[in-house]
């Protein structure tokens, strides 16, 4: 094996993952330990009841993601996600569709086939989402999460050729896999802004994958049990101590799928959203108790997705 690590250390790679645990060195841009992620806002009145909890709950949030899409929302409702995010200082990450998921295709149903599931089916898809892009973009949202490397490289060539918002975050979902520091270096390199890295990754093997990438890794410490159901608010400490930059993410464990939501679910969505707040309160209390010199960024850090009004 000494041949083969020899030659990722000549890339600048890795050798083994991280069994020794080292402290990262590496930031936010406003030199930030970490920042608190709110995923599953499904809406305009969602994202308000996460508002009203973190206010209630005293917990700074930094950002929320959606999970539907930017398609099953309308003008309006991207526009108020937009004035509430922007208002609140915080960033809104809308995820893009269609997905393989949802179409035609049969190879998703099959057991062998799942990992196909956030995928785009054909160059009609790229294109649907690249519009989902536009059009979340024109409305004032400025972070997208995306599942696709084909669309995220893309997407970057279309800020970069200033089609998109030079400030357009691309936030890549934990359905994209990449669950190595070569492949998550791969991410960072077709564009991504942040990480989410599978859910089960054990400290070692983040803190190897921090050693490959400077991105922001966002990290479930609670995982909805179609991830996983792990429940890990006792590593919370380490996660950040050793793959800071992170976005601490708080799924939620015993709760139903609500991907597509809509009205028929709102009520549900609604009550996850703010357990999912209590969630983060409590990782961030063991937090503040284990790993004191970690800092959080204030609201309205620069390098935040901030939507635009």
């Amino acid at each position: 094996m000494r041949e083969t690590r020899d030659f990722l250390a000549a890339l600048g790679l890795p050798t083994s993952d991280a069994f020794d645990l080292p402290t990262s060195g590496t930031r936010f841009p406003d030199g930030a330990h970490y920042r608190v992620e709110i995923p599953s806002v499904e809406g305009p009145r969602a994202l308000a009841a996460v508002l009203e909890e973190a206010e209630r709950q005293s917990v700074l949030i930094q950002r929320v993601s959606q999970g539907s899409g930017i398609m099953l929302l309308t003008d309006a409702e991207i526009r108020e996600m937009a004035r509430l995010g922007h208002d609140a200082g915080i960033e809104v990450s809308l995820f893009v569709g269609p997905r393989a998921g949802w179409d035609t295709g049969a190879q998703v149903v099959a057991a062998a086939g799942k990992n196909l599931g956030a995928r785009l089916r054909g160059v009609e898809q790229v294109v649907f989402a690249a519009e989902e892009i536009r059009r979340g973009c024109a409305l004032g949202i400025r972070s997208v999460l995306v599942a696709d490397e084909g669309l995220l490289w893309l997407a970057n060539e279309m800020k970069r050729a200033g089609k998109l918002p030079r400030d357009l975050v691309l936030k890549v979902s934990v359905q994209m896999g990449a669950a190595n520091p070569i492949a998550v270096r791969w991410m960072e390199q077709l564009g991504a802004g942040t990480y989410n890295t599978p859910t089960d990754l054990s400290l070692p093997q983040l803190a190897a994958i921090r050693r490959a990438v400077s991105l922001p890794l966002d990290i479930y410490v609670e995982a909805p049990d179609d991830f996983g159901g792990f429940v890990r608010y006792y590593e919370t400490p380490e996660m950040v101590r050793v793959a800071a930059p992170v976005y601490v993410k708080l799924g939620l464990r015993n709760a139903p799928n609500i991907y597509p939501s809509g009205a028929h679910l709102e009520a549900t969505a609604i009550a996850l959203a703010r357990e999912r707040v209590h969630r983060a309160a409590l990782a961030l209390d063991l937090l503040r108790r284990y790993y004191p010199e970690a800092r959080t960024s204030p609201r309205g850090a620069s390098d935040l997705g901030i939507p635009v009004i």
